[in-house]
């Protein structure tokens, strides 16, 4: 019996380290959906830059944050930079992207061979979801006739 206890142990154990690898997976994912979400924010910050700062005079005076310093510096010196800025984070996003879709098809590998599922939340849950849809705070919505 003592030995078949260990058998069972060792199973579990195994469901555990095979639960908290597949969690780690998971977040690693989550994780990278963030950071792509916050560097394509700084993208949509500098095509804003670019799109108020270019059809201004190139010699007109314009001010620049370099490493927590506000420094003077002319249109015609910033725009170039803040441009070149902007195409780096567009390549890092896309790097970005194709590790996710690397972790995506990892997880999905994981999923097939260790036959993981995700539990769906109850009905219930769903309708209390529903019910409660008038309710949710923090949501604009416009007048009914339009």
């Amino acid at each position: 019996m003592a030995s078949k206890a260990s058998g069972d142990g060792k199973e579990a154990l195994n469901e555990q380290v095979i639960a908290n690898t597949y969690a780690n997976m998971r977040t690693e994912m989550n994780q990278l959906y963030t950071k792509i979400t916050e560097l394509e924010m700084e993208v949509s910050e500098h095509s804003l830059v670019i799109g108020a700062i270019e059809p201004l005079d190139p010699s007109r005076r314009c001010y620049r944050m370099i490493g927590g310093v506000l420094v003077e510096r002319t249109i015609k010196e910033v725009l170039p930079a803040v441009k070149r800025n902007k195409e780096g984070l567009e390549e890092v996003i896309a790097r970005m992207h194709e590790a996710l879709e690397r972790k995506k098809k990892e997880i999905t590998e994981f999923e097939l061979k260790y036959k993981i599922r995700i539990r769906k939340a109850d009905n219930n849950a769903e309708e209390e979801g529903g019910k409660k849809e008038g309710t949710a705070q923090g949501v604009l919505v416009g007048p009914a006739g339009q």
